[in-house]
């Protein structure tokens, strides 16, 4: 690998210490990356035959996720080690039952990489969408390790594809196969001569079809809802709160009911939105003390649960989009059969698109625009029902790719 970039990864290493005691986020990797080694050699074995999945986050965990119960299954005999980048990923899937062990990968130099290696010696690994790591892959190749990437999804702007990114895209030749989520994303491969590739889609639409095969009741949002008419807002950040807020507040009737799940969920942002709220509302900490069913917002001040929160909607807004924060996962609601709305700045979501052509997902970039679209959605059933049944036909339409994957596998 080139010498400044691994420069560059040095320096990275020095000034992310220098950062962590002034971000939380930060230290927590920092701190994580400290005791990967240690903790791979207190629980691996030379004998052990080992799995390798890579994420660089929850989100990509989410999306390997069907892959990965599919080969934790065939592989009962192996130990599994599941590393993150993101410490977002880690600490909300370190305790992860597809995985032996969870840990964060540690910086991308030779010296690292090779002693990673060393230490679990995977028999398979398997890569998620678009993280890689040069020294990582060149040393699975040095050693002619099987290693496989899922669900890539590549864009004409990334440094793979520019004449500076030459060491970067030899790193992909490290795959013996990568699984494409579109044509554009193959044809990309192709103009760097990498050949083994095949279009299986996106694992998403398995992971979210999955959420149908499990119980996805509850009983207080059921309370909650009664009979009325439910928005729930997912993932939701400032500046979507701020323009759902004001149509909550110049919004008169009462036969609608709305549930707001925000990224972030730290005391002050829940209480900031709570503030702003001109009609009653509760926090999903307070469910047990008070009654649900006499407000009309429910904040979700938890995680984990949005997922199923969605089966009780009639309309679903997805944040993220509105500013430059990165649009949230659209196809958890989709699967519901359920309209959807989302902010502007989709770009970067071929899945977005898809959906508005298909009409099933209204882009909005004002407060006049959401103003208008959902109230068209909440007073005319025809269309909130024919979009919805839009976004579920998308899904069935799309599933598969695992069944692709694990057939290359020869499982």
């Amino acid at each position: 690998m080139g010498l400044i970039y691994n420069i560059g990864i040095h320096l990275a290493h020095f000034g992310l210490k220098c950062a962590a005691p002034f971000n939380k986020k930060i230290k927590s990797g920092v701190k994580g990356r400290s005791r990967t080694f240690k903790t791979l050699q207190e629980a691996l074995k030379p004998s052990d035959k080992t799995l390798w999945f890579h994420c660089a986050s929850l989100g990509e965990y989410e999306q390997g996720l069907p892959v990965f119960k599919v080969l934790r299954e065939h592989y009962k005999s192996h130990k599994i080690v599941l590393s993150f980048f993101s410490p977002s990923g880690y600490e909300i899937r370190k305790n992860s039952p597809i995985a032996d062990l969870v840990v964060y990968l540690p910086l991308d130099s030779r010296a690292n990489a090779k002693n990673f290696l060393d230490k679990i010696n995977p028999e398979l690994t398997v890569f998620v969408k678009y993280d890689i790591w040069p020294n990582f892959l060149n040393e699975l190749k040095s050693r002619k390790l099987r290693a496989i990437l899922i669900s890539a999804s590549f864009r004409t702007n990334q440094s793979f594809f520019k004449f500076y990114g030459k060491q970067l895209h030899e790193a992909l030749f490290a795959f013996e196969h990568i699984f494409t989520q579109n044509e554009g994303s193959k044809k990309l491969l192709e103009s760097i001569h990498y050949k083994k590739v095949t279009i299986s889609g996106d694992t998403r639409f398995d992971r979210v079809s999955s959420q149908l095969e499990i119980d996805n009741t509850l009983d207080f949002i059921a309370t909650f809802k009664q009979d009325k008419l439910c928005i729930v807002a997912g993932s939701t950040w400032p500046e979507d709160e701020s323009l759902l807020i004001n149509f909550i507040n110049s919004e008169t009737s009462k036969d609608v009911k709305y549930i707001i799940a925000p990224h972030n969920i730290k005391s002050n942002q829940i209480k900031n939105i709570q503030e702003k709220l001109n009609v009653e509302s509760i926090l999903f900490s307070e469910k047990d003390n008070k009654p649900v069913e006499s407000a009309q917002v429910f904040i979700i001040d938890t995680i984990g649960i949005l997922s199923k929160i969605y089966n009780y909607a009639e309309i679903a807004y997805v944040g993220g989009a509105i500013g430059n924060t990165g649009l949230h996962n659209t196809l958890e609601p989709a699967v519901f059969g359920v309209p959807i709305i989302i902010g502007n700045h989709h770009e970067k979501f071929p899945e977005a698109q898809e959906m508005i052509d298909n009409n099933g997902l209204f882009s909005i970039s004002n407060q006049s625009e959401l103003d208008a679209v959902l109230t068209e959605l909440i007073q005319n059933a025809d269309k909130r029902l024919e979009a919805g049944k839009n976004n579920s036909n998308y899904i069935k339409k799309n599933r598969g790719a695992v069944t692709t994957i694990i057939k290359y596998l020869e499982l």
